[in-house]
């Protein structure tokens, strides 16, 4: 109960995700008290007139009911499905934010690998959640799912006959998904939430930013009870409320405007959800391309976008950790975090895949960004197939230039001290502005000692002679991004008055830093 949790504004996005998640399910819960996961044909005769006499499923039918019959559930609806796409959000900052300060180092790889496995399940449950009114833009959807599986080479159409029941749509895709939606993915991550955000945390010290007296070994903050918990539930309070001013007064997905899904119609301009965007992009701004191969034809179009892309992201996230740790030979252990800025290898590359992301998901609207802007369907198409190539590169060195001017302002900082804006003349007519000295407290973040984040790997050459290690092609690849990495990495510099310190201007806050806690602080010293 007295576990000292840091206070830093950054450590509040998980909890975001978290209370989310809880939302969703309260609403869940009470949406399938009305929903009928069924796609038996009836005919509407509800409450909303310009669907009357319509044939539809009972899934769509039960959808229109709980909009406008049912009190509160269109509110319901709303307020699940905001919540959904702020959870989505919430990991997905959350994951970036743990990425750039070095978060899944050494001892967090697991809980790092369960965020992942975290975001695709909730991603995956996303789409079949949207799927389940059976409605003209969801019906779309699921009709791209199904060309996904057949594009699957041998297995393919074996595995859409299962899924589907037989042709598409068939009358079972809607109860399956209903089932994998409310029972199967939620009980995964029922299992995985507490496992990722309570067990493994408590078991491990908390990360924390360098400063206000925290090292490697020193844990600062507030106790969990009665601080922290009286904090944390003041914070969902906060977060459901937003969910709830979202979906009163910004309408989200209006089934009842889009109509029952006909296999022989699509709507203009659809979209899905925002997390799902990426995929829809790349979906269309991949070339047609096609290989036959012995009788076979491949559609490249389909699996490269749908399986390949996909692939290549969530494996590059759950590698990236243990080939980063290839490359720095860094196995200490971490519970310092980094600045962005003080690894700029890792912020560039962090920006180009956040790059590579948002051309894919903007390329999800290349239709409506054509006919907003009045410009050519094509030069949209080509400008983000461009984008998802050179952006990341150029992302990268952009990136990396800025983390090196930010270390630049703070080695400044430090030496100089603040700019006040007053200039003097001396007596021989030279002008200079006046600069303050900083607070040894204000500094500590740039001052305060901390683990490198990347360390030499083999020997190096001697009197011309490689080292064992670059003999080979995978060491001299190893090297070669090792020195990369390692090339500008913030070193803290020395304080003016000399010495390190802790943040508190004594030079080692281990043995003064007890005395300056604020009432209600606790700091914590776990091995």
């Amino acid at each position: 109960m007295k576990k000292a949790f840091p206070d830093h504004w950054s450590f509040l996005l998980g909890e975001i995700a978290m209370y989310s998640f809880v939302i969703i399910i309260l609403t869940g819960v009470y949406l399938t008290l009305f929903f009928k996961p069924s796609m038996t044909e009836v005919v509407y005769n509800g409450s909303y007139q310009p669907l009357r006499g319509v044939k539809m499923s009972e899934a769509y039918e039960s959808t229109l009911n709980l909009s406008f019959d049912v009190r509160g559930g269109l509110l319901m609806r709303q307020i699940h499905h905001w919540a959904t796409n702020l959870f989505m959000a919430a990991i997905v900052i959350h994951l970036l934010r743990n990425f750039f300060t070095g978060a899944f180092r050494k001892p967090r790889e697991l809980n790092w690998l369960l965020g992942i496995t975290m975001f695709m399940l909730v991603m995956v449950n996303g789409l079949f959640g949207y799927s389940l009114p059976d409605d003209l833009l969801s019906g779309t959807g699921i009709r791209i799912l199904e060309g996904v599986l057949l594009s699957l080479p041998v297995v393919g159409s074996y595995v859409t006959m299962f899924l589907f029941g037989g042709e598409f749509p068939g009358d079972l895709i809607i109860p399956r998904l209903y089932v994998i939606h409310i029972l199967l993915i939620p009980g995964i991550l029922l299992a995985l939430v507490p496992l990722h955000a309570v067990v493994l945390t408590w078991r491990q010290t908390h990360t924390q930013f360098p400063g206000r007296q925290s090292t490697n070994r020193a844990q600062y903050g507030y106790p969990f009870f009665p601080v922290f918990i009286a904090k944390t539930t003041a914070y969902f309070l906060w977060v459901f409320a937003a969910c709830a001013l979202l979906a009163t007064f910004f309408q989200i997905n209006p089934i009842w405007l889009f109509g029952p899904y006909d296999p022989g119609a699509i709507s203009s301009g659809s979209q899905p959800d925002w997390y799902m965007g990426w995929l829809e992009g790349s979906l269309r701004i991949m070339p047609a391309w096609e290989i036959n191969l012995v009788g076979h034809t491949i559609p490249m179009n389909v699996i490269v976008p749908a399986l390949v892309v996909p692939g290549i992201l969530f494996t590059g996230l759950a590698v990236y950790p243990f080939v980063e740790r290839w490359v720095t030979g860094d196995h200490q252990i971490h519970h310092l975090l980094d600045r962005p800025r003080d690894v700029p290898a890792r912020l560039g590359i962090g920006v180009g895949g956040v790059i590579f992301y948002g051309g894919l998901w903007a390329a999800g609207g290349n239709d409506v960004i054509a006919h907003t802007f009045e410009i050519p369907l094509f030069w949209t198409t080509w400008f983000f197939r461009g984008l998802v190539i050179i952006g990341p590169v150029i992302g990268y060195a952009i990136a990396y230039r800025i983390a090196l001017g930010l270390q630049h302002r703070d080695l400044q900082l430090i030496s100089h001290g603040l700019e006040t804006g007053i200039i003097r003349r001396s007596p021989t007519g030279e002008y200079t502005e006046v600069e303050r000295p900083v607070e040894d407290r204000l500094t500590a973040a740039i001052t305060d000692e901390r683990p490198v984040a990347a360390l030499p790997v083999g020997r190096p050459e001697r009197e011309g002679v490689d080292a064992p290690e670059s003999r080979k092609a995978l060491g001299r690849v190893r090297g070669a991004l090792n020195r990369h990495f390692r090339a500008d990495l913030f070193v803290p510099p020395q304080r003016p008055n000399g010495g390190h310190g802790n943040g508190n201007g004594h030079g080692d806050g281990e043995a003064h830093g007890e005395a300056e806690l604020t009432s209600g602080e606790r700091r914590s010293i776990e091995p």
